[in-house]
């Protein structure tokens, strides 16, 4: 932009996960924890010199801007990998200054201040994480950085021009290569495998297992040999964008409704779940799954009562599954979820996840359930209709109960423990009280039989 016009560019943005803006009396340190809270999210950019709405620059405190130039080397741990550069503006008054502007990069480990304090950048606020929270932080920061390393045998050349200048469109960007590389989708050592991924005309050359496939099933089960009731076996292929369009596409095909009398006085087929409650579970998945795990796919099985969304990878460690709609964002895929975002696709981890649950309350059904395994996470978002006065008396985690029982049929006391992680006194009360709403039956012949189950009440 001309450099009249860069200032009150830069005031009129929102801030948000990506952006933030200080005065330029703005402290070291604060300066140091806001560079830690985005090099441990997704990245971003920091821009100082800005304050209330007012363009006042930077020129008049150069000493201080000095010195917020090297706090990232002097006040965090290890030091935050940012650029930084001294931009030409015009202030309110008319008189000509500088801003300074800081590129964060997402880091590939947990960042720390000089007080060893960490921080986590979470929508327009950065967060002060508690220890547990940055233990699993650390852990989670090993399995964080594949969509940046470089993807081998792949370049710009291959890409879908059409898509790289919707997105470009979309920032208001006019080159789509350099707006790759200011996203950190290409360096001088190459193509990142987040830009194939997002970008490339066919990703699947070289990440097989990253697409989406839709299958439909014929009623409430899956069945198993001759009795597979697959009906529909939809494989959504290409960039991230591309897949995303065709699953939707699919899902909408393929869900499950009931015949309603319309507006128009006619018969017609009504959806069963809200379709932004799946649209956010689909979303989720292909944003937050992990591509490093390259034997296996995003599945979106559809019932006649329910869909299931299944993705490969665990839950980032800051979610607790037993509690999903509180959860401290962290992005395994930084560079992908800042590319969706971009594009209009979903909306911050946590807030969908609370849309989600706030969608599926409004429709009258039961809360969406997330059950996690030991390579995987599942969403099911089940028809039927639930009694809120009865599940307000259930204990904890009684609804996960369900989920598993209606997923597998039949389930021993043994096998619920052990997929639930929870003591075996805590379950058999769970049971108890879904057994005493007349949830959930036992089959057994004496209280010690061996091949004892429970299952859904019909």
């Amino acid at each position: 932009m001309p450099r009249k016009q860069r200032g009150r560019a830069l005031a009129s943005l929102p801030e948000d996960q990506w952006f933030d803006r200080k005065s330029a009396r703005v402290s070291r340190q604060s300066i140091a924890n806001l560079l830690v809270g985005m090099a441990n999210a997704e990245g971003g950019m920091i821009v100082a010199g800005i304050s209330g709405g007012v363009v006042e620059g930077t020129d008049s405190a150069h000493q201080h801007r000095s010195e917020l130039q090297q706090a990232g080397l002097d006040l965090t741990e290890p030091p935050v990998r940012a650029r930084h550069r001294v931009l030409a503006c015009v202030r309110d008054d008319g008189a000509s200054d500088h801003l300074l502007v800081f590129q964060v990069e997402p880091g590939e480990v947990v960042h720390a201040n000089q007080r060893d304090e960490v921080f986590l950048r979470v929508g327009d606020e950065n967060r002060k994480l508690t220890y547990r929270q940055r233990t699993e932080l650390t852990f989670d920061k090993n399995q964080s950085t594949f969509d940046g390393t470089v993807a081998r045998g792949a370049s710009v050349e291959s890409f879908d021009q059409q898509e790289l200048e919707i997105y470009a469109g979309l920032v208001g960007h006019t080159d789509p290569l350099r707006l790759l590389a200011a996203r950190g989708l290409t360096t001088r050592r190459g193509v990142s495998v987040a830009a194939v991924l997002l970008f490339d005309s066919y990703p699947q050359r070289l990440y097989p297992e990253a697409f989406v496939r839709v299958l439909r099933y014929r009623g409430r089960e899956r069945g198993v040999g001759r009795d597979l009731q697959v009906v529909v076996d939809e494989r959504c292929e290409g960039p991230i964008p591309v897949v995303l369009a065709t699953a939707i596409d699919a899902i909408r095909t393929q869900q499950p409704t009931r015949r309603a009398l319309g507006p128009e006085g006619r018969f017609r087929p009504v959806p069963l779940v809200p379709e932004e409650a799946w649209l956010e579970g689909l979303v989720n998945a292909v944003i937050h799954r992990s591509y490093s795990l390259g034997g296996d796919h995003i599945r979106v099985e559809v019932f006649d009562d329910r869909i299931e969304i299944e993705s490969p990878g665990r839950f980032p460690g800051l979610i607790d599954p037993g509690d999903p709609r509180h959860i401290a964002r962290f992005a395994r895929n930084p560079r992908i979820a800042r590319v969706c975002a971009d594009l209009r696709f979903g909306q911050e981890l946590g807030e969908g996840i609370r849309r989600m649950f706030q969608e599926m309350e409004d429709a009258g059904l039961s809360d969406p359930e997330y059950r996690q395994t030991s390579g995987s996470v599942r969403l099911t978002l089940s028809a039927v209709p639930t009694d809120r006065e009865l599940e307000s008396t259930l204990l904890p985690r009684s609804r996960e109960v369900l989920g598993m029982l209606r997923q597998a049929g039949q389930l021993g006391t043994g096998e619920i423990v052990e997929m639930l992680g929870m003591k075996r006194p805590a379950v058999l009360r769970r049971l108890k009280g879904l057994q005493e709403a007349g949830l959930i039956e036992w089959a057994g012949k004496s209280k010690k039989d061996p091949r004892a189950s429970w299952k859904i009440r019909t």
